[in-house]
């Protein structure tokens, strides 16, 4: 009877102990699924702050700002500049910023003719960073890599621009564009010897000019009535 008992008590242990395991395992199961979720939801709430603080970034610029400016330095803009169009000829043209607080992604570089062409300015097709000052341009590889829209002899209007376009409103902070600066390009004439026919279409044609000039009809017409007197006078003598 004794053994029964203790036979039974030693199976109630047992099965005890055995439900012992499922138990822990049953909670460490949710414990874990409860942390998964959590940390599910802590990821998506970061992305979701993170997209949206990226979408909703913006520059503040108060109203009482002045337009942003761009000063051309190079060449000077008291007078016009004459530039050759000749290999190795280069163009540097230079400016700097005012006011600027939106810093703009590209600047657009152009030179517009009296004709009414547009011709893009620089080795990049006129496109160069935001923060640049100064641009170098070959007007001779243009010329000779462009047959079809030739540079002209004319005088040329400097147009430079940002992101907001050639015909940008002023807006405070943000940079106006800028036609300040004209100059000229002008092709030398190539070197022709004078015993081959050379001549100066200029001279001749100045020459006719001063003799069909009224001023200088008179002159003549003086000098000889004074020739004329004079012999006159030294004949009586």
């Amino acid at each position: 009877m004794e053994d029964e008992l203790h036979y039974l008590e030693a199976r109630q242990q047992q099965g005890g102990q055995s439900q012992t395991p499922s138990q822990s395992q049953s909670q460490t199961l949710s414990q874990t699924q409860s942390g998964s979720a959590v940390s599910g939801s802590t990821v998506s709430g970061s992305q979701s702050q993170t997209a949206s603080g990226t979408s909703a970034s913006y520059l503040s610029i108060p109203q009482s700002a002045p337009a942003g400016l761009l000063t051309v330095t190079q060449p000077p803009q008291q007078s016009t500049s004459y530039f050759k169009v000749a290999q190795n000829q280069f163009i540097t043209f230079g400016w700097n910023f005012s006011y600027i607080l939106a810093t703009p992604t590209h600047l657009t570089v152009s030179a517009i003719c009296e004709n009414g062409n547009t011709y893009p300015v620089g080795p990049t097709d006129g496109i160069i960073p935001g923060t640049a000052t100064s641009v170098v341009w070959d007007p001779y590889t243009y010329q000779t890599t462009h047959p079809n829209l030739p540079l002209a002899q004319a005088k040329y209007t400097l147009k430079i621009w940002g992101d907001g376009g050639p015909d940008a409103v002023r807006e405070p902070g943000v940079l106006t564009p800028n036609s300040a600066l004209q100059f000229a390009l002008y092709t030398p004439q190539a070197y022709t010897p004078i015993g081959s026919g050379w001549s100066c279409a200029g001279c001749s044609s100045a020459v006719s000019q001063h003799i069909a000039h009224p001023t200088f009809i008179a002159l003549i017409a003086t000098l000889m009535v004074v020739f004329i007197s004079g012999s006159a006078l030294l004949r009586r003598i």
